[in-house]
């Protein structure tokens, strides 16, 4: 269990000792991301002890995924990390093919796209992280060139999957239908323009003293101590603890990429900031090598009719598949009874699922393992003794999207 508190402040959260106060900021900050409250006991300009409070998000998802069939489920999954859509998607399915069985019958084409919009995704969702942090610590030009780029992966994200932002394109089995023709030749686009844009950041940010003053030595976090409050993703590689699910339980074959794990070991916010920077740069990486995989044709979607719907050219001309694609739209499958953990790398940490069925067309139990959540509960020790105004850093550098902690 998390050590965030969402139960309502008492004597001992507020209680202070000395020349103190207690000040409340959010959840209506800005740059708290619009959804967390922070008690602070402050002294001076100095943070004494911070208390986040949840829970302002509650959405629901998990129960909401219990009352919908497996395959309906990914719709509300995917609004959790609304900045990394794909990342929960994938592992879902990755969990949910566990427990069907299938998880070594999956097509090495659907693995390769599979592999393409986790990576999309990553890079997309730093651009939202860099661009909104640069706006917290007041530096606009960085939003439009970061942007920009996401603008790109939204792109081939609406081509394949029909939508921008929640396309709900892979499935249990493989994915809604081969890329669309057209679609490689902007991916080769975006691989062409990508380093460009890269040394444009870096350029902008990396030796920027201004931008140096506010992020090195601010927001401390060892590695022992990252450990201890179970922090993953590139704030834990930040503090020189390299562990990537990707590495550590490959699944999707990348064991079969080449890419390195970025790590620091200075643990500060400016250390985040260069880690991620590297992660897109990896990422990138991995792209060129997908890309190159994409050229073989091949089905995309496992060849199970108790899981897959039929073909839509066939559903005309065939009343079985006729009959079988009713039955899976007003119906669903039915899972073997289980239970199976799951895990991947998304671009704020370790996220995972623990899925329990018991034989039925609906998930018995959604669980997930929020990176955010447990991201989040570090800032009650490493904003301690940082300024009020390095608060504002200290968030961003962690990069917490609420619709996962809340959930």
């Amino acid at each position: 269990m998390s050590s965030l508190s969402t139960t309502p402040l008492t004597p001992e959260i507020v209680s202070r000792e000395g020349n103190t106060m207690v000040l409340s900021m959010g959840p209506q900050h800005p740059s708290t991301h619009g959804v967390l409250q922070l008690v602070l006991e402050i002294e001076g300009e100095n943070v004494v002890n911070v208390d986040p409070e949840i829970g302002y998000l509650h959405t629901g998802i998990e129960k909401s995924a219990e009352n919908l069939f497996w395959s309906q489920a990914q719709t509300v999954i995917e609004r959790m990390d609304y900045l990394a859509p794909e990342s929960n998607s994938l592992c879902y399915v990755l969990a949910a093919e566990k427990l069907l069985g299938i998880a070594d019958r999956i097509p090495s084409r659907a693995q390769a796209i599979r592999v393409l919009f986790a990576e999309l995704t990553r890079i997309a969702s730093h651009c939202v992280w860099l661009g909104t942090h640069c706006i917290d610590l007041g530096a606009l030009s960085v939003f439009f060139y970061t942007f920009d780029l996401r603008e790109n992966i939204l792109d081939l994200q609406e081509e394949a999957g029909g939508a921008r932002m929640h396309p709900n394109y892979l499935r249990i089995g493989g994915c809604n239908g081969d890329l669309p023709e057209g679609f490689l030749a902007k991916l080769d686009a975006l691989i062409e323009k990508f380093p460009g844009r890269m040394a444009d950041l870096r350029g902008l940010l990396q030796a920027n003293p201004i931008f140096q003053d506010r992020t090195i030595g601010i927001a401390n976090l060892c590695a022992n101590d990252a450990v201890a409050w179970n922090v993953t993703g590139p704030s834990l590689r930040a503090s020189g603890v390299a562990y990537d699910v990707r590495r550590a339980f490959p699944y999707c074959g990348y064991e079969s990429y080449e890419f390195d794990v970025p790590t620091r070991t200075e643990g500060d916010a400016y250390a985040r900031f260069l880690v991620r920077l590297e992660e897109m740069e990896q990422a990138h990486r991995i792209l060129q090598q997908v890309r190159k995989r994409l050229d073989e044709p091949g089905p995309v979607m496992i060849d199970d009719t108790k899981v897959a719907a039929p073909p839509k050219e066939t559903i005309a001309l065939s009343m079985e598949a006729l009959i079988h694609h009713f039955k899976i739209v007003s119906e669903g499958f039915r899972v073997p009874p289980g239970d199976v953990y799951q895990s991947v790398e998304s671009p704020r940490g370790e996220l995972g699922f623990y899925l329990v069925s018991d034989g039925g067309n609906r998930p018995y139990r959604v669980r997930t393992r929020p990176p955010s959540l447990y991201n989040l509960q570090a800032i009650k020790a490493i904003a301690r003794g940082n300024l009020i105004a390095d608060l504002v850093v200290t968030i961003g550098s962690l990069d917490p999207v609420f619709g996962e902690v809340d959930r």
